[in-house]
C-alpha cells in the first residue's frame, strides 16, 4: 500500500490521485510528442472537442479558469495550430473557436493514452475495481 496517502481524508485522495493521473498523463503526452500541452490548455481542448465550436465565454463558464486566463491559453493553442478562432456573425466582441485537424488528432491520440494508463490501472487494482470506481465518481453526489 502507498504509505504516504494513508493519512489522507476522502477529499486529498481523490485530489493526490487527479494530481498524479494529471502529471503522468501531461508526461506520456510530452514523451510521444512534440506538441507541448498544458494540463489547463488540455481541459480547454477537451471542452472544444465536446462542443465541436464554442465561444471564449462558453468555455470560460464551463472551466475553472478566469476569462484572462482562457484568453492566454486560447492565444497559445491557436500558436500551436490546434485551434482557429474567428469572428461571429453579428458579433463583434465574441469569438468562435474549433478544434484545427492537428488538434482533433492531439485529442484522439491523447485520448489513446489515457486508455492505456486506466488499463494498467486495471491491471494493478483490477478491471472490476476501475468500473466500479467509475460508476461512484459519476453518480450525483447531491453536493
Amino acid at each position: 500500500m502507498n504509505t504516504d496517502l494513508q493519512n489522507l481524508d476522502l477529499l486529498d485522495l481523490i485530489s493526490e490521485r487527479h494530481v498524479r493521473l494529471r502529471k503522468i498523463s501531461e508526461k506520456l503526452w510530452n514523451e510521444s510528442s512534440d506538441i507541448p500541452i498544458s494540463n489547463s490548455e488540455w481541459f480547454i481542448l477537451a471542452r472544444i472537442y465536446q462542443t465541436q465550436q464554442t465561444t471564449i465565454s462558453y468555455i470560460s463558464k464551463h472551466v475553472d479558469i478566469s476569462r484572462q486566463a482562457v484568453h492566454k491559453f486560447i492565444k497559445r493553442l491557436e500558436e500551436k495550430r490546434l485551434v482557429e478562432i474567428s469572428s461571429l456573425e453579428n458579433n463583434k466582441k465574441e469569438k468562435s473557436i474549433q478544434l484545427t485537424k492537428l488538434g482533433r488528432e492531439c485529442i484522439e491520440k491523447n485520448e489513446s493514452l489515457k486508455k492505456e494508463l486506466v488499463r494498467k490501472i486495471a491491471e494493478k487494482i483490477g478491471s472490476d475495481q476501475v468500473k466500479w470506481l467509475e460508476e461512484i465518481l459519476k453518480l450525483d453526489w447531491g453536493i
